[in-house]
């Protein structure tokens, strides 16, 4: 039986920062702040283990006329996540009671990951998971993939491992494992029935 694994934020979590910061910013200066000071670089930073402290404090230095905005990316931290993608949790339910083997490999910090960890219940399907900062190494970079196999003696080729970001999926494809580029639960579903042709919905 394949073993899926699922990435967690823009898959199963709605988190943005942009759910937060529409509280103080047009959309037009969010743009900017996501793109040019708040950006995926810096937040991969955290990911693979920074302190946030660490983070905010080394980035407010370098634009201090942002700084506020900065403090709030950390301390409103909460307000991005939006709640749970509830369409894709019940595809993720329903994987579990056909009896597929189920895991997470996710890019988060290990300060922010926990209050997550324990507000969902659906966490618990889950038979291992694999976060980033904990391990020191990001996707996609392709030893934290390693980390996974070799901890839970996964066969990358018996493997459906599914994310919204299309770097980890080639990453991913190069270690041999069947990736779903997730675009929304529908398309999810119809990528399933294709990769596994017992699945159910």
């Amino acid at each position: 039986m394949k073993t899926i694994v699922f990435d967690l934020g823009g898959v199963l979590i709605d988190w943005n920062p942009r759910n937060m910061y529409r509280k103080y910013l047009s959309d037009k200066e969010i743009d900017f702040l996501l793109s040019e000071v708040c950006n995926m670089d810096w937040n991969a930073l955290m990911d693979a283990g920074l302190p946030f402290q660490e983070g905010t404090d080394m980035l407010a230095k370098k634009f201090p006329e942002h700084r506020e905005m900065i403090i709030k990316y950390w301390k409103e931290w909460p307000d991005m996540i939006g709640g749970p993608i509830n369409e894709t949790v019940a595809i993720l339910e329903k994987l579990h009671a056909q009896n597929y083997p189920l895991y997470a490999l996710t890019n988060w910090s290990m300060e922010t990951f926990p209050p997550i960890l324990n507000r969902y219940d659906f966490f618990k399907i889950f038979k291992g998971i694999v976060v980033s900062a904990e391990e020191g190494i990001c996707k996609p970079d392709e030893k934290i993939y390693q980390i996974l196999f070799e901890r839970y003696n996964i066969n990358p080729s018996e493997t459906i491992f599914i994310d919204d970001n299309m770097a980890n999926i080639v990453a991913a494809k190069r270690l041999g494992m069947t990736a779903l580029h997730y675009q929304g639960a529908d398309q999810l579903i119809e990528d399933l029935t294709m990769a596994l042709p017992a699945f159910r919905i």
